[in-house]
């Protein structure tokens, strides 16, 4: 029986209405949206110089197959504006384009310290319009000398000229000797009306610290990053709006050494001796009121400086810090300054550019794993993982006592401190000022270490007969480039996931405003791992603008003559073994090799046109140093393993791996030419490069044993990828590199240049079951072995020697192989900032799943999979706006699915069959899971 109800017509509405609304709510998740806006490669940043701004977004988007037709990007220079939809600034109009990054910004003027609103919407495939995207902001940077409203560089004392030395030669004696002053500096001033924004424009070299009224500007270590200063300096941006006070209000400045002098204090290790000056400082805060008007306060005359509590610093030997030299209030308003001199105007670097790359900062805490005592005033803190960083104590105690702190990466017999290896004396050492519980850290300088042996006091708890000074905390705090995290990596096989975070820790202790080779003894930029190391970094980091910054210090680095040194900026001329540590092709062709693989990455063509011209100099140069053609100059394949201590190339003849990287250069150059539209250059390249390769060939090739030089595995391997290999000999040729790994019982020889090649080469050819058999050990030298020997960050020898440094960059090239081979993230060869992804695991060895995922700037890729008997199941992830084409193993007669259905015949998915033992599957964007049944 039906029973009417008198609600019911409101109970159908109801139930009407939430059918409407969740198609509606469909429709919504199903449309595109536009994410992740960027400027030069920053969300929101500050201090772009760039007067033609790029561009980039994401689209997200929940269906497969999507891509972009067109955009319409509007620029303002006020919220209110771009929130009403006008772009009074730059209004693109609708632009039919797929291009989401790298988009040039051509609107009207842009003006120096000014902040500009932007968004945009888009169009796709799918006849869809999206939303406005959520609005994103830039700021523009200091442009010319002008900008900077007559600023001054201002300091405590002026370095003789006599004692300037921009590029010391190893091994000089010293002219002088003795520390300089660590100066404070500062000024007070009155704001009177409502302030809008409030930009501070700083340097100080070679580092700074600034607070304002009293608390410390931001949370940056080492700023600004070091550079060739001679020819340049980094200025860093702070929005200080919120710090400022109606009525009185102080800037303190706190200088530092760093790179820029290193004091001569015998005493103390130093690596090098370079002296550009003594510190100094330059600012503009540019403050601008809610009526419209605007204020600058500068740097100049009217600043008041003064010694302070920093005693000693450097780079290379640590920091002295007596509490008792401070003076409170120093940086706020109503400090009494007159005992204090005023500043001296001096002159400083002729080009202030902006900090873009990221910010060194403090990016972990370490407590203590174990504490152990070497005597009744000397204990060793083990922190349990070697990384870059600087201690932190808490202490309390007398005036007077005083607290030193060795940092060490290893331990000797007896339990102490080692430095050996690593850079000794380097020590930190804080004088109390009696007052309570105390806490201090070093703010210019840092170290690689896992240990921490702190003399003259005792930890809280311990017998204390001596009345020293209580420690009752000490930390360890990891520094480094603050660059967000770009991938992640695991697998079933518990030694790669362990090799890898082994490596991470290296590249996270050598990432700071330039990629160093170790966080202590040298600390200094060179080039060879940049490239080699710099796809293994890419994966895990972005590093846009570090990679910038690395060509950057190149191009003012190179000498008139062409040379790009092996080192840059290049602080010292080393001259041991005549110039092997300064001309090094391999090292120096990352002027070539670093802008070209950022345009493949990133689609930077800006970073090709800026460097094109260092690059042709470079290229010149080698020409002229070549024999006929052969470059035999410099390291070789360093730290090889062969039968002596590592060092210079021992496996590999001198000229091969050389002239091997020069062909590659010239390949490289002949490519740019032609995106440059340079197609006379172009030729030129492709001539040269037939030359190089021809007198390679008959120097090195021996056509009956198929091998080149001595038949190493980094000469065969670099032969091969260079493509100097005569098609008809290639197989040969690795088939031989293969027979030494086996006849090596599975061990590698190849060194810092060599082995990255040998891994590309094996891959590249279908044999990353080599590759497996090679790293899944412990027992030869090797990731396996350094972890077996219990190091926590990648060491510099294979054999983790104790005397060679712990904590190096260099030989991590396992690292990309986790991405590109054995998850299997790659790019086609046309491809450009993987717009068009290929997806090829290599499944190996014992390995049953491996789990990738990178960043790129159309969005997130992924790659996962498993494998359970003759079952193997992947699941990717295409971002929106590129394809992808997907490489998986496959019996002939193998059951090829996605999502449990056959993709034969599927729309949206082409199935080209099974080949060679590979099924191939072309895609556009979207979530995938495939399934192989052989």
């Amino acid at each position: 029986m039906l029973t009417y109800h008198r609600k019911a017509p409101y109970m159908f509405k109801s139930f009407f209405a939430v059918i409407f609304l969740f198609v509606s709510l469909s429709a919504i998740s199903q449309k595109t949206q536009v994410v992740n806006l960027t400027c030069e490669y920053k969300v929101n940043p500050s201090g772009i110089e760039a007067l033609s701004p790029k561009f980039s977004w994401e689209l997200k988007s929940d269906q497969r197959n999507v891509s972009q037709t067109a955009y319409r990007i509007l620029v303002s220079d006020s919220p209110e504006f771009l929130k009403a939809n006008v772009g009074n600034v730059w209004d693109s109009k609708k632009v039919s384009s797929f291009q989401s990054i790298q988009v040039n910004y051509i609107g009207k003027t842009l003006q120096p310290a000014k902040v500009y609103y932007w968004k945009l919407m888009v169009w796709d495939n799918k006849n869809q319009t999206s939303a406005w995207s959520k609005s994103a902001t830039w700021q523009m940077g200091l442009l010319t000398a002008q900008d900077w409203k007559n600023a001054k560089w201002i300091a405590y004392e002026r370095l003789p000229d006599s004692n300037i030395n921009i590029l010391p030669t190893d091994g000089k004696k010293d002219k002088y000797e003795g520390a300089n002053i660590l100066p404070l500096l500062r000024k007070g001033f009155r704001i009177s009306k409502p302030v809008k924004k409030a930009t501070m424009f700083i340097t100080g070299l070679g580092h700074f610290e600034m607070s304002l009224n009293g608390q410390k500007v931001g949370d940056n270590f080492l700023d600004a990053g070091w550079t060739k200063y001679d020819k340049q300096a980094l200025y860093v941006p702070f929005d200080v709006t919120d710090q400022l006070k109606q009525g009185e209000n102080a800037l303190g400045v706190m200088l530092g050494n760093g790179f820029y002098y290193v004091p001569p204090v015998p005493s103390r290790y130093r690596k090098l001796k370079v002296a550009f000056g003594y510190p100094k400082m330059i600012c503009r805060l540019a403050v601008e009121y809610k009526d419209g008007s605007t204020e600058n306060i500068v740097s100049d005359e009217s600043w008041k400086t003064a010694s302070g509590p920093v005693t000693f610093s450097s780079i290379y030997g640590g920091e002295d810090y007596d509490a008792n030299l401070e003076q409170r209030g120093w940086d706020a308003p109503k400090f009494n300054d007159e005992a204090w001199k005023t500043v001296l105007v001096v002159d400083g670097p002729p080009t202030l550019n902006s900090q873009m790359a990221e910010p060194v900062k403090v990016m972990e805490t370490f407590t203590p794993k174990k504490v152990t005592s070497l005597q009744p005033n000397s204990w060793v803190f083990d922190l349990g993982q070697n990384a870059s960083g600087i201690p932190e104590i808490t202490v309390r105690g007398k005036k007077g006592d005083t607290v030193r702190i060795i940092p060490a990466e290893l331990l000797k017999e007896d339990g102490s401190a080692n430095q050996r290896a690593s850079g000794s004396p380097f020590y930190l050492q804080y004088i109390l000022k009696g007052e309570g519980t105390e806490t201090w850290r070093p703010r210019f300088t840092y170290y690689g270490y896992r240990y921490l042996q702190i003399n003259g006091a005792v930890p809280n708890g311990e017998s204390n007969p001596q009345n020293l000074p209580v420690l009752e905390e000490v930390k360890g705090l990891h520094i480094r480039n603050s660059a967000n995290s770009a991938g992640t990596f695991n697998s079933s096989f518990d030694l790669f996931n362990r090799t890898h975070t082994l490596i991470d820790w290296a590249i996270r202790s050598n990432m700071v405003s330039l990629f160093t080779d170790c966080p202590h003894r040298e600390k200094l930029g060179w080039l060879e791992e940049a490239h080699l190391m710099g796809n293994s970094v890419r994966f895990n980091y972005d590093i846009t603008n570090l990679c910038r910054k690395n060509v950057q210090d190149m191009m003012y680095s190179e000498t008139p003559e062409g040379l790009i040194p092996e080192i840059a900026p290049e602080y010292v001329k080393f001259e041991w073994g005549g110039d092997m540590f300064r001309d090094s092709p391999e090292w120096g062709s990352n002027g070539i090799i670093m802008p070209w693989y950022m345009y493949k990455w990133y689609g930077d063509k800006q970073v090709l046109e800026k460097s094109y011209p260092m690059m042709q100099r470079y290229a010149d140069y080698l020409l002229k140093k070549g024999k006929n053609y052969i470059l035999s100059q410099g390291l070789g394949d360093w730290y090889d393993l062969g039968p002596k201590a590592p060092g210079v190339s021992q496996l590999t003849p001198m000229g091969i791996t050389g002239t091997a990287i020069y062909y590659y250069d010239l390949n490289i150059l002949s490519q740019v030419a032609r995106l440059l539209g340079k197609p006379q250059d172009a030729v030129k390249y492709d001539k040269l490069a037939v030359a190089v390769r021809e007198a390679f060939n008959k120097t090195f090739f021996n056509k009956e044993t198929k091998q080149y030089g001595t038949g190493s595995q980094a000469a065969n391997a670099m032969a091969v990828y260079m493509k100097l290999v005569e098609s008809q000999y290639k197989q040969a040729v690795v088939d031989n590199i293969v027979k030494d790994i086996r006849s090596r019982n599975n061990s590698l020889t190849a060194g810092d240049i060599g082995y990255r090649y040998l891994l590309r080469v094996l891959e590249q050819e279908g044999r990353s079951d080599v590759i497996f058999d090679m790293n899944s050990r412990s027992d030869v030298p090797g990731y396996g072995y350094q972890l077996a020997k219990g190091a926590t960050a990648l060491t510099e020898s294979w054999q983790a020697y104790p005397t060679a440094s712990n904590n190096h960059f260099m030989l991590g090239h396992l690292m990309e192989w986790f991405y590109t081979g054995l998850a299997g993230i790659n790019q086609s060869e046309r491809s450009v900032a993987y717009k068009d992804i290929v997806i090829n695991p290599q499944i190996v060895g014992t390995v049953t799943s491996a789990k990738a995922t990178y960043q790129s700037l159309y969005g997130t890729i992924l790659s996962q999979w498993t494998k359970d008997n003759n079952t193997i199941e992947l699941t990717t992830e295409i971002p929106a706006n590129t394809t992808a084409t997907i490489i998986l193993p496959a019996s002939v007669n193998a059951e090829v699915l996605e999502g449990g259905k056959a993709v034969k015949g599927r729309t949206g998915i082409q199935f080209t069959g099974i080949k060679d033992g590979k099924a191939v599957i072309k895609v556009g964007s979207g979530k995938y899971r495939f399934t192989v049944k052989s």
